[in-house]
């Protein structure tokens, strides 16, 4: 029964892809009013993220920033299954991208990269970027527990460009397998979700102590592999700009933890910017940093 229930779920998300920019936003604006009224989907962890975020902004800030997100959660969550089926013409017109030039050159001198993105924006868009560079797009991801229906959608989804997804306890190999094959690949994964409270890279991020995934930073810093900040930008409902940004072209030469700090620099700057656009029903902060962890220190705010 279980598996009947998910491949109709599937089928049905299959069949959403089709429906028209224009109706499947009228959609999102129904949705919003059920998910934030009616559901009130993680309302409480969103209002409390945001809280503890920005503690220097009044009620009336906060409740305008959460009521923006979960817009634009709807429309996000319409747009990632809009990629099953969305054109290369229609991708081409809704996402720009700039600073693959730099990316490119990599390239030619035939070295892998480190891509580190962030739930911001549309991110799963980027999935698409497959068709615009050279290097060989490794996606990282979590693995769906107990729905191989899910979890085949959404691959494919992904994977419908060219990319490849690795499930993040293979990140480190595959990066290094690919360091030393002729086609340099392009390690894209999302630093910012929560690691098992037992990781002993903590530090401040947006007011609270905040556990980290080390995984990024011994990676770049082994590999010798540039590291590369993605950061979408909203341009209008359903446009979006991917810019790739330069964090370090030697790591090894760097502190390891400050490949992780920068990183989180940039994090930290783009969601304080236009905070909306961040995953904030995400339970970010349910772990308490133990005892016998030291937190890490943050760069000096001069620090590129």
């Amino acid at each position: 029964m279980g598996k009947f229930f998910n491949n109709l779920i599937v089928w049905l998300l299959k069949a959403l892809s089709h429906i028209p920019f224009p109706i499947l936003y009228l959609k999102s604006d129904f949705f919003y009013l059920l998910v934030f009224y009616v559901f009130r989907y993680r309302r409480k962890v969103v209002y409390t993220n945001l809280r503890n975020s920005f503690p220097e902004k009044t009620e009336q800030e906060i409740d305008i920033i959460a009521r923006k997100f979960y817009r634009h959660l709807c429309d996000l969550g319409l747009e990632a299954i809009k990629l099953h089926s969305i054109s290369d013409r229609e991708l081409d017109k809704r996402v720009t991208v700039k600073g693959i030039e730099k990316v490119e050159e990599y390239f030619k001198q035939q070295k892998s990269i480190i891509l580190l993105g962030m739930h911001y924006n549309n991110w799963e868009w980027s999935a698409s970027l497959q068709r615009l560079a050279s290097h060989q797009l490794l996606m990282i991801y979590n693995p769906v527990r107990d729905n191989f229906e899910m979890e085949r959608f959404i691959l494919n989804m992904r994977e419908r460009f060219g990319g490849m997804s690795v499930p993040v306890h293979k990140s480190a190999r595959t990066a290094i397998q690919f360091d030393k094959t002729p086609h340099p690949g392009c390690l894209w994964l999302a630093a910012d979700q929560t690691p098992f409270q037992t990781t002993k890279f903590w530090t401040t991020f947006l007011n609270q102590e905040t556990p980290f995934f080390s995984g990024p930073e011994k990676i770049a810093y082994k590999t010798n592999q540039p590291v590369f900040f993605h950061h979408t930008k909203k341009i209008a409902r359903g446009k979006y700009e991917v810019n790739f940004i330069e964090l370090f072209a030697e790591p090894s030469k760097e502190k390891p933890e400050d490949i992780l700090l920068t990183y989180i620099d940039k994090m930290e700057e783009v969601i304080s910017e236009t905070p909306e656009y961040w995953l904030w029903s995400h339970r970010r902060w349910k772990h308490k940093r133990p005892d016998d962890v030291e937190m890490i220190d943050r760069l000096p705010k001069n620090t590129p």
